[in-house]
């Protein structure tokens, strides 16, 4: 089988630091969430989170709002990488890409297998997520041990993983569309796509009609985050270098949505009560479908599809890699946690068992980050 080598931007390089970053605060801030919703603060704790702020509650507003802002800087960074980066080569793009695939449709068939047919087959997109924060902050934890093909493979794979979500989130969990409002959106995002084409490179005329965009969104019961996305690609990219209107736009979302954003949504949606639930939790086919579809599915479709791309010669493995690596990565990959805690959102309706399948994704999370962890340990050299 033919190899490759792929070398590392230093665009990737500021990225893999500020997830790797992100991702420990994340781990810190779910401990945290997780302690104070158990101990003598419980009642005031999840009270906080659910306080009603005008129509919505506080955490409402977490995951309908702010994670707009994180899903804008998930297509801008998509933007760039189909544009200039790791998935701008079909060659270089096609490993993660077979492996992402592969990554979302076994685990989604492993759900299916337990719960087709019952009240919660909707939950099939829960364990198709990668949550890129997570796996690149513990894939760091290895150090200089790690090649830089494996960092790349990782995060092109999540990248690809969130991409996929965002199709799922778009056309299985939207249960009735308003095209009125929906003309609205569509008509702002086209005004929008028209001043990427005049050339206008200042950005507040795309942030002040992607917050109106946003708005109207709301309104026609497709999930408002996909706004964040479809402004990121009317965004005016250029030639992507420092001074384009995307790369600025970019740099400046890392920070707020790294330390701001994602710990935010983290602290408002671990806030459970666990006591006799987990027990409870991981006994429903739900749960379980969850766990063996990140623990077992991941690691497996990643694996399988990618062996078998590459050995019709449809895309090469790295020359650095070895497919135990890429095993390891596929565990990482089961890493589930923000994407898969919001598909959860959508999915449910029923309390009891959004708090069983976090407790699920919980549980997966920390279970296959672990395996990953260990196996990459002693399967890449010093």
């Amino acid at each position: 089988m033919k190899k490759q080598q792929t070398k590392a931007t230093k665009l990737f390089s500021q990225f893999f630091e500020s997830e790797k970053a992100g991702g420990l605060i994340l781990v810190f801030v779910t401990i945290v969430s997780l302690g104070l919703a158990n101990s003598t603060f419980q009642s005031e704790y999840i009270s906080f989170w659910h306080q009603q702020l005008g129509s919505h509650s506080l955490v409402d507003w977490i995951n309908d709002g702010l994670m707009a802002i994180f899903f804008l800087l998930i297509g801008l960074e998509l933007e760039r990488e189909i544009y200039i980066g790791e998935l701008s080569n079909i060659k270089n793009a096609a490993l993660p890409i077979f492996g992402a695939i592969g990554g979302m449709i076994v685990p989604a068939g492993i759900y299916l297998l337990l719960n087709y047919g019952t009240v919660t087959q909707s939950g099939a997109g829960i364990p198709m997520a990668t949550d890129i924060a997570f796996a690149v902050g513990v894939l760091s934890l290895l150090g200089s041990r790690v090649p830089t093909s494996l960092k790349i493979f990782l995060t092109a794979l999540a990248v690809i993983d969130d991409l996929g979500a965002i199709f799922v989130i778009a056309i299985f969990y939207t249960e009735s569309i308003s095209f009125f409002h929906l003309g609205i959106a569509l008509s702002i995002w086209g005004l929008l796509l028209l001043c990427n084409r005049l050339k206008v490179r200042n950005l507040i005329p795309y942030l002040v009609g992607g917050f109106v965009m946003w708005y109207f969104m709301m309104q026609t019961g497709i999930h408002a985050t996909i706004t964040g996305v479809l402004v990121a690609f009317a965004i005016p990219f250029g030639n992507g270098d420092e001074k384009s209107t995307s790369y600025i736009l970019q740099e400046f979302l890392h920070k707020p949505v790294a330390f701001l954003i994602l710990p935010l949504f983290a602290l408002a949606n671990t806030c459970i009560a666990l006591g006799d639930h987990l027990l409870d939790g991981l006994s429903h086919l739900n749960s379980i479908g969850i766990m063996l579809g990140l623990v077992i599915g991941k690691p497996l479709g990643i694996y399988l599809l990618s062996f078998i791309a590459t050995g019709l010669g449809l895309c090469a493995l790295p020359i650095d890699l070895k497919w135990k690596n890429i095993i390891g990565a596929g565990f990482l990959g089961g890493i589930g946690f923000t994407m898969s805690i919001f598909i959860t959102l959508l999915a449910f309706d029923d309390h009891e068992i959004i708090d069983y399948s976090k407790i699920a994704i919980l549980t997966a999370s920390l279970l296959a980050g672990t395996i990953g962890f260990i196996f990459l340990k002693y399967s890449l050299k010093k």
